[in-house]
């Protein structure tokens, strides 16, 4: 699947203020390298059906066993591990006979802050090779899902090394001794250096799936089923957007035979962050993560694209609505490549007058309407050219009910058939009592 960046910043899956993005939400990861990877799987969701399923049964797999997860490794391990493979101690040239030992003496004498470094290493080094052995010995088995058997067999290969073997026998006997600690030191500077680094690289990989698999099963999240079909279709029940405090869910349906949903209601009804669930569900399910939603069934998507924050740019001289056109533009020639995708567009053609956008509107919605290979769900305030597009078999019509009182404004966030009347900004202003402020102005 593709998005391209301004995608993922509607959608807020990464954001410029990272505690409100949908990445920061689902963390789970306990090392920075775990992180990084874990970026890197957002940032390069999977190509098919056969990778999302071998990674929904990875996630799933460490989701039946997420509370036999080794805790002997933090972050703290990985960074003195770094630190310490990096530090630019020499190490004991010979670590064999009496030269050892009178080297051995002389540097306990003339450099204890170094040896202090490296006997606190040696134990993050023990913390590192004892936790990893567990979680290997714990999750690596014959029925273990293809793509973490992949990496805990890597990791079994280089943690059962001979000289690793040593280290661990020593320390069960008892404590290790300062010659034990650098004669250590030695074998792994000097000719263990890329197999740590390897280690510590594999173990950020698995950290950044064991994450995934904490947040599906922290929030309840339902993996999603994938079909491969001719043309695009998502269902969804009770979907909700996973950064609200208090979401409304959703029922989500659309199909081939209507494949552009037109979104209508006011403003504050809940357009915007309905687009954005089914942008996020349709996101997630292409990393092979759960979904929030009960049950999610759909095709596989190429890519999403969206149209939702645009900007205009003083730096450029680009105005608000020549932007508009060119997002417009770039989703036209992206959707032109015959693949699936998935078709975002929140009030369109805002930067204009009201009779312009209508018809700016109208000529792309017909165009839009002719591709099959796409899903759209498209919002408008503009809800007089829905009668113009009631002729098209393809388009459904969906609102978001507000309803009036007394002046008291309420919103269900309800999804229905049909298309919203409401019309509610003077309301607003009112209510705001910004004419009572108008009205002191001298």
């Amino acid at each position: 699947m593709e998005l391209d960046n301004t995608t993922y910043y509607d959608l807020s899956i990464f954001n410029r203020e990272e505690e409100f993005s949908l990445f920061h939400k689902l963390d789970f990861t306990t090392t920075t390298g775990g992180r990084h990877y874990l970026r890197q799987m957002y940032a390069n969701p999977l190509k098919d059906i056969v990778a999302i399923e071998h990674r929904q049964k990875s996630l799933n797999y460490l989701i039946q066993q997420e509370d036999r997860w080794p805790t002997d490794i933090t972050n703290g391990t990985i960074v003195v591990m770094e630190n310490y493979l990096e530090a630019q101690i020499e190490p004991i040239g010979n670590p064999e006979g009496l030269s050892l030992v009178v080297s051995s003496v002389v540097t306990k004498l003339m450099y204890n802050p170094d040896y202090g470094f490296i006997k606190f290493s040696f134990t993050q080094l023990l913390n590192l090779l004892k936790g990893f052995r567990s979680l290997v010995d714990t999750y690596n088995a014959d029925n273990t899902p293809r793509d973490l058997k992949n990496l805990l067999d890597r990791a079994h290969h280089l943690l059962y090394q001979k000289e690793f073997n040593d280290i661990i026998t020593a320390d069960a006997a008892g404590p290790v001794s300062f010659m034990q600690i650098l004669r250590h030191d030695h074998y792994i500077r000097k000719k263990h250096r890329k197999t740590i680094q390897e280690l510590l690289d594999l173990y950020s990989r698995l950290d950044a799936m064991y994450a995934m698999s904490k947040a599906v099963r922290h929030f309840n999240f339902k993996f999603p089923t994938f079909e491969d079909t001719p043309h695009p279709y998502v269902e969804i029940k009770d979907l909700y957007h996973p950064i609200l405090a208090k979401p409304v869910s959703y029922n989500v349906s659309i199909t081939p035979q209507s494949h552009f949903m037109f979104l209508t209601g006011a403003n504050m009804a809940g357009k915007t962050t309905f687009i954005k669930a089914v942008g996020v569900a349709v996101f997630l399910a292409h990393i092979g993560m759960g979904v929030p939603a009960t049950e999610m069934k759909c095709s596989f998507f190429n890519g999403i694209f969206s149209n939702i924050q645009v900007q205009d740019n003083i730096f450029k001289g680009e105005s608000f609505f020549f932007n508009e056109v060119q997002r417009i533009k770039n989703t036209i020639i992206k959707i032109n490549d015959g693949r699936k995708w998935l078709v975002l567009i929140d009030e369109m053609f805002k930067g204009t007058n009201v009779e312009d956008a209508k018809n700016c509107s109208l000529a792309v919605i017909n165009g839009l309407l002719k591709s099959t290979n796409c899903l759209f769900i498209l919002s408008t305030h503009l809800y007089e050219i829905a009668e113009e597009l009631k002729g098209a078999s393809n388009i459904r019509f969906k609102y978001f009910e507000s309803e009036v009182t007394d002046d008291n404004l309420h919103f269900t966030y309800q999804l229905k058939d049909g298309i919203a009347k409401e019309k509610i900004g003077y309301l607003i202003l009112k209510r705001e009592k910004v004419l009572d402020l108008l009205n002191e102005i001298k």
